[in-house]
Formats: structure tokens, C-alpha cells, sequence
């Protein structure tokens, strides 16, 4: 893996993510088009839209022998051991409700493991940068994952795909973590809880079968803050995974995590 492609990758991304928050914020509350995408009320603005246009013409523009899988656009560019991932404005049914909870993620990932993570949350002006072995930031500062010292005091992220909907065992499961924790926090924009994980504002993060653009940046984010993400079983997750089940937390708190879930499941 070449890290001058990184650090070029690193900055080309901070500065396209940017422009394309400003746009976003410019627009938030303004009145905007919205379309329904799927039977699972999924939607998409002309905001997704334009926002994508910023970010891929950027990366196309740098990096034209990448491969792009964009939320919206699809799978573009030549076969490549790079490829990115976009999604041009994680939180959209927030975004269309006038709900300030949205971000914009891009990952860069090398022979499939992520190597580069940028997310970007324009009304608060927070950036969030990792690397592979590098450690993670946030507007420049490093963050860490911190430990919960009671599970019942702590709070615990639920992250869920959108055809997930009322799986009898996903609802189970949620029941259970929201009966056992302090609070479960529910955003619908998954990249902000992973940071949310990653800064320490959030104990730990379940995710049920929720893979996107917008999973690796976040999966990175949290490991480079010291991190652990493992499936239900305790594996380490790595790669990529077309239907991934995952915990995330302190290394201190992957035991408690993992019975948690097992519990939940067993109701």
C-alpha cells in the first residue's frame, strides 16, 4: 500500500467533503426535492444528488484508474485494488424532515480493507479523519473509545438496515438493549454514531445487518480510536461483508457487549 496515495487520497477527500457539507448546510430547511427510492421509505434529495456530483468528480478527477461505489450512482471507474465508497449525505430522511442529524462519509479501501476514513458534519463543523495505523481525529485533535464501567449506566448505538424493518429477532433484540442500558440511541445516520463511538460520547455500538457506503469509514474510525469490532460470535470483523451482524466497543467491554447481544437473542 503506497501512503503518498493515502495522504493525497486524505486531502483530496477533506476538501471535496467540505464543499460538499456547504452545500448541504446552505440548502438545510430551505425547501428541497425529495423522492421516495424504495417500498422501505428510503428517499433522496436533490441535496444526495448535487453532493455526489462534488464528491466523485473530485475523486475521478485525482485518482482516474479508482474504483467508486457512490450510494447513489452506483459502481463507476476500471476494476482496481482501490475503491472508494461515498455516501454523499448519510442521514437523508433526517435532512428531509429538517432533523440536523446528517453527515457526508468517503472511504478509500485497499485490496477491500478500509485504509481511509473521512466524515464530515457541516452544521457543527466537526471532521473526523482516520488511517490505517494512524490513529483517528477529529478537527484535528486525536479521539479515543473510552471504557463503560457499568453496562446499565451506559449508552449503546443501534444501527439497522433498512429492509431490517420488524424482524421479530431484530425487535427482540433491540427490546433487550434498550430494557438493559441507560439509553439505546436510534440516528439513522450511522456514520455519526460510529464517531460517536470513536470520540467516547457513545459506550458501544450493535449493528444488525447494516452494510453500505456508509459502514467502513465508521468501522475504521473506531478501531483507529482503539476500538474492537467483532461479529455476534466475537470474531474480529475484517474485510467486507454483504449482510454484517457487528459489535463495537472498549476491548475492556467486549465480553459484556457479546453477552449482551446473546441474551437479546435468546429471548
Amino acid at each position: 500500500m503506497d501512503r503518498a496515495i493515502l495522504q493525497q487520497a486524505e486531502a483530496i477527500a477533506r476538501e471535496a467533503i467540505q464543499q460538499a457539507g456547504e452545500w448541504a448546510r446552505d440548502k438545510f430547511g430551505r425547501g428541497i426535492i425529495v423522492e421516495e427510492k424504495d417500498r422501505f421509505g428510503d428517499v433522496v434529495t436533490e441535496v444526495d444528488h448535487q453532493a455526489e456530483a462534488i464528491l466523485l468528480e473530485a475523486v475521478q478527477r485525482a485518482f482516474p484508474d479508482h474504483q467508486i461505489h457512490s450510494e447513489e450512482a452506483g459502481h463507476l471507474g476500471p476494476k482496481s485494488d482501490w475503491l472508494w465508497l461515498i455516501d454523499p449525505l448519510d442521514g437523508t430522511n433526517n435532512y428531509a424532515i429538517g432533523l440536523p442529524v446528517f453527515a457526508h462519509s468517503m472511504t478509500l479501501l485497499y485490496r477491500r480493507e478500509p485504509v481511509l476514513g473521512v466524515v464530515y458534519e457541516p452544521l457543527v463543523n466537526r471532521m473526523y479523519i482516520c488511517q490505517a495505523g494512524q490513529g483517528a481525529t477529529c478537527n484535528g485533535r486525536p479521539i479515543q473509545v473510552r471504557r463503560a464501567a457499568d453496562l446499565h449506566r451506559a449508552n449503546i448505538g443501534w444501527i439497522q438496515g433498512h429492509r431490517v424493518q420488524q424482524e421479530s429477532r431484530a425487535v427482540r433484540l433491540r427490546q433487550h438493549i434498550d430494557m438493559s442500558c441507560k439509553r439505546m440511541l436510534r440516528l439513522w445516520a450511522p456514520t455519526i454514531q460510529w464517531c460517536m463511538l470513536a470520540c467516547g460520547q457513545l459506550d458501544g455500538i450493535v449493528l444488525y445487518n447494516s452494510e453500505g457506503d456508509d459502514l467502513y469509514s465508521g468501522l475504521l474510525m473506531v478501531k483507529e480510536a482503539g476500538g474492537v469490532v467483532v461479529d455476534f460470535n466475537g470474531k474480529p470483523f475484517t474485510g467486507m461483508n454483504s449482510e454484517p451482524y457487528l459489535i463495537a466497543c472498549h476491548p475492556d467491554n467486549q465480553q459484556v457487549m457479546l453477552q449482551l447481544v446473546h441474551d437479546g437473542l435468546q429471548k
